[in-house]
């Protein structure tokens, strides 16, 4: 039951956040600055979620094959190629480089 607590009580926290935003004036989501905030949040967002599945196993840093799939990643998005391109050829760079032991 003690796990159970947390995952109630960020739920909550969650649906009332999400509900907060109805109750939000007209005037503050018009404001230039709160759409800028708004349109740049979910990309700093991700980039930091990559960034730490990348380069972190736990509480240590690590350079691995991982890198090598997001440089590609990085330089397919670059040349504006499919998104699903994208995912796959990452992936099979990795795996790849991880089956003929070229990182671990």
């Amino acid at each position: 039951m003690n796990l159970w607590i947390p995952v109630l009580v960020a739920t909550a926290g969650t649906f009332a956040f999400k509900a907060a935003g109805y109750f939000v004036p007209d005037r503050f989501t018009q404001h230039p600055h709160f759409n800028q905030v708004a349109r740049l949040l979910p990309i700093g967002l991700l980039t930091g979620l990559i960034a730490v599945q990348t380069f972190a196993s736990g509480q240590a840093i690590v350079l691995d094959g991982r890198i090598v799939g997001a440089g590609v990643a990085v330089l397919l998005l670059m040349r504006k190629m499919p998104f699903i391109i994208v995912v796959f050829t990452a992936a099979f760079v990795t795996a790849v480089g991880r089956h003929f032991g070229l990182w671990i």
